[in-house]
């Protein structure tokens, strides 16, 4: 029956703007409609970079009791619209309203017209049905007719002009309604036309509708009018609807449930409420629940954030658990890693067991044999080191994880940088002149390894007596899932133990490249090169991969790499022994070892 007010607002904006009137006036009616108006309407305009001059209240009503306030009416009135240099005012009211309106401005200066006439354009709301009665027809409203009135929707009705031509008093039954319509917009008496008593200015009967001012009666349709005919018609529809039925399920008691009452239909779980802009708390739209939170009952005022242990549903209309998350020996992906760990722990036993049992051969006691024993130890912990980073981890796990496999691998790194200096120290030792003989031995050796491991120690001794790691929940990272992970604790003395790692690696690599083309025995320096480039290759992509990825993929991460770095050093180093240990006996001797390296 009403038609939506938003939308005039903002056709009275777009008017304004394109007529370019930029400082306007308004009047509305002292009631909480018009409060709504204002408070509506008002910021439109400062949005849309026009100004309101004044803002003054219309009464409603001048009851007898008001009378002598007419003098105060006039003053609100008149005054800012002879004093206001807008020349464009918004008018928001009803038909009553407005009346008392001009009725206010006839009387506060009958000669407005010859003072202002021309300059002041009125833009009236859908509310004000502009039609006077009979007593106001002969007044003269020429000033406004430069009035822009918005007004609802009509449609012309099949039969109602022929309705309105024939209305007539005379009919046996006159509502109060027509008998107080045809009075006022005829100016007449409509009793004595009913009683057959003759009085002055007597309603004859013969009045029609058409002959009427059209600023009293209009004969089209107005939209009000339409509006009202749309409603009747709908409500006529749905009581045929429940009708009909009734009259299908008659067989049911009376429909057994409550009837709702409602503005628009509940939020469903999964939704929240969002207020709809101008109306009703009452009425409202339902937004689903944004990323990470739910609702998990209807109509619910806004949606919750889960607990850290869980996570939303697809449908966000439940919290479910999340499940934990760490790398388990029963998976695959743990099973896989296990038995790689235990193959290749196998395979250094065998290969510590080859060099053993063929100690006393020439290409054992080769680059220090001593070393060869450390350094294959060294690798069959780094290969068991590993599994320390499989199942939950516990304090201990956590403890020994990241320490331990920086010792042991700082020991395996010692042990290829103390080979490669070795055949470097012997190399030169062969020189006439030289005293580099006394470096040749054990004991450089010894002090390479012991003292780069030292310093390996005592960063991990610093790191677990200040901020040492511990066992840890992540319920960020992932969404579904928990995260049990070991806490570095400190993530700056972890990434020192790499740092220190990478340092020896490189200076191995270096040492190694320089000394790759010396005559050595079974020219070492050449396969200590190739294993060190493995082995820094894998660490130095380690740490991207490792901050790229999450949860037990990232404990994958780490002991891959643990297993690919001791690998190379396994395979380059030991494997082309092994083979003239077990292959080609006939190429361990020294003679053959002396004429191969010439």
């Amino acid at each position: 029956m009403v038609s939506n007010d938003e939308l005039q607002y903002m056709g009275i904006i777009w008017l304004l703007q394109h007529f370019g009137w930029m400082w306007v006036g308004l009047f509305a009616v002292d009631n909480d409609n018009g409060e709504h108006f204002l408070k509506v309407l008002e910021p439109l305009l400062s949005k849309h970079g026009i100004c309101s001059d004044f803002t003054e209240r219309c009464p409603n009503t001048i009851g007898v009791n008001k009378i002598f306030d007419v003098n105060e009416i006039l003053s609100t009135i008149y005054r800012p619209f002879t004093e206001s240099k807008a020349n464009a005012y918004i008018f928001y009211g009803e038909s009553r309203t407005f009346l008392i309106f001009i009725t206010c401005m006839l009387l506060g200066d009958p000669g407005y017209k010859e003072n202002a006439s021309y300059r002041k354009v009125w833009i009236l709301t859908g509310q004000v049905d502009f039609a006077l009665v009979g007593s106001q027809k002969h007044w003269d409203f020429q000033y406004f007719d430069g009035a822009i009135s918005f007004t609802a929707h009509s449609n012309e009705v099949a039969g109602f002009q022929t309705f309105l031509q024939n209305v007539n008093p005379k009919w046996e039954k006159v509502d109060c309604f027509l008998e107080t319509f045809w009075e006022q917009a005829f100016d007449c008496t409509l009793q004595s036309l009913q009683k057959g008593m003759k009085i002055p200015d007597a309603c004859t009967g013969e009045e029609r509708l058409v002959n009427l001012p059209s600023a009293v009666f209009e004969m089209d349709m107005s939209g009000h009018s339409y509006s009202i005919y749309n409603a009747v018609y709908a409500v006529a529809h749905a009581l045929y609807a429940v009708y009909s039925s009734r009259s299908i399920y008659r067989a049911i008691p009376v429909e057994q449930g409550v009837p709702l009452s409602l503005c628009n239909d509940y939020c469903p779980p999964g939704y929240h409420k969002k207020k709809k802009e101008g109306k009703k708390f009452c009425c409202y739209d339902c937004a689903p629940c944004p990323q990470g939170k739910i609702s998990n009952h209807v109509d619910m005022d806004d949606c919750v954030l889960c607990q850290e242990n869980q996570y939303p549903s697809k449908h966000q209309d439940q919290c479910i658990p999340k499940m934990k998350n760490f790398l388990s020996y029963e998976e695959p992906l743990g099973i896989s890693l296990t038995s790689i760990a235990v193959t290749l722990s196998v395979i250094t036993l065998l290969v510590l067991g080859i060099f053993i049992k063929y100690q006393d051969t020439p290409i054992v006691k080769a680059n220090n044999r001593d070393l060869s024993y450390i350094l294959l130890v060294g690798l069959l912990f780094c290969f068991l080191c590993s599994l320390l980073f499989l199942g939950r981890p516990r304090k201990l796990t956590c403890w020994l994880q990241k320490p331990a496999f920086g010792i042991i691998f700082s020991v395996a790194v010692s042990c290829v940088l103390a080979k490669t200096i070795t055949v470097v120290v012997a190399f030169m030792a062969t020189k006439p002149g030289t005293d580099m003989r006394k470096w040749v031995g054990r004991r450089l050796s010894n002090s390479i390894v012991l003292s780069c491991s030292l310093i390996q120690a005592g960063i991990c001794v610093m790191w677990l007596g200040t901020s040492p790691p511990f066992p840890d929940l992540d319920a960020q990272s992932m969404t579904e899932e928990i995260v049990i992970q070991c806490n570095p604790g400190s993530i700056t003395m972890f990434y020192m133990i790499l740092s220190y790692m990478g340092l020896l690696s490189i200076l191995s690599l270096i040492v190694a490249f320089l000394a790759r083309n010396l005559p050595d025995s079974f020219n070492e320096a050449k396969f200590i090169t190739f294993s060190m480039l493995i082995f820094f290759s894998v660490w130095l992509s380690f740490v991207p991969t490792y901050l790229s990825t999450k949860g037990k993929y990232m404990v994958a991460v780490e002991i891959f790499s643990i297993l690919t770095s001791s690998s190379g050093l396994l395979c380059f180093i030991f494997f082309p022994k092994c083979y003239i240990i077990l292959l080609r006996p006939q190429l361990n001797h020294r003679k053959q070892l002396i004429r191969r390296n010439t």
